[in-house]
């Protein structure tokens, strides 16, 4: 006879942690500026990379590595890789926007702590993976999920973590010693901070705006239909609801 699983209850969380859970998501930030000196103890890194390994992956592949940078020297190398790569990215910008670009405060590379480089090995599960056959994109998207769990547990320790993407690859490769065939995902910049933003920086910044989220609706076909107006209404006032409290 086989053997049922005993399931964990499916069960709302109590008031007050559901309430945590929506407040970090809601107050992340991607911190820039803000970081203190001061170290992160062992205990909280290892509660971070714990919510990270805990991300869900497509065929449990679980593809992510992480390269733990706390070597001054070393992220000198890479924050020089970065600023090579912001000189660069400046220029695809119009004019109009160039001297913002340029001004935006963008990494804390040497300022946090503790940099984490996120990568994703897309050979470790061979190369038939359950969920990954007709959408080979899969295992990059898994370990995008590891991050966002990092990002959050950081939230709840009071932590800062700031996502580095202006590199040039194979530069950032080779000052860790990655191998050419595992794909840096993400570069994080975590560390205590003196705080977070109301807003996002880019926002504040009137770089974009926030689209608002019942704009982005499609309801079984791609367009609005008049029977999806009231449900649009309410996802506007949830969404009002759940963001207030920040």
């Amino acid at each position: 006879m086989e053997k049922t699983a005993t399931l964990l209850p499916a069960e709302p969380l109590p008031e007050a942690e559901r309430a945590g859970v929506y407040r970090a998501i809601f107050t992340r930030r991607d911190t820039r500026g803000e970081f203190l000196p001061d170290p992160v103890p062992d205990e909280i890194l290892g509660r971070l990379l714990s919510a990270a390994h805990h991300a869900p992956s497509v065929g449990f592949m679980q593809p992510w590595s992480f390269v733990i940078v706390r070597d001054r020297e070393v992220r000198t190398q890479v924050h020089e890789a970065f600023r090579q790569a912001h000189a660069e990215a400046a220029l695809m910008f119009p004019d109009e926007k160039r001297e913002t670009y340029r001004a935006l405060k963008l990494e804390g590379i040497l300022e946090s702590p503790v940099n984490i480089c996120v990568t994703c090995d897309r050979d470790r599960a061979g190369p038939a993976v359950i969920g990954r056959t007709h959408i080979r994109a899969m295992d990059l998207f898994a370990s995008v999920c590891a991050v966002q769990n990092l990002w959050l547990a950081a939230r709840a320790e009071g932590l800062g973590v700031g996502w580095v993407s202006i590199f040039d690859n194979g530069k950032l490769q080779r000052i860790l010693g990655i191998p050419r065939r595992i794909v840096p995902i993400a570069y994080l910049c975590v560390g205590k901070v003196r705080g977070y933003h109301p807003k996002p920086e880019l926002e504040a910044a009137g770089w974009l705006p926030r689209l608002p989220l019942e704009t982005l609706l499609h309801f079984d076909r791609w367009g609005a239909s008049e029977e999806t107006e009231r449900l649009k209404r309410v996802v506007h006032e949830q969404e009002k609801a759940l963001r207030s409290p920040a």
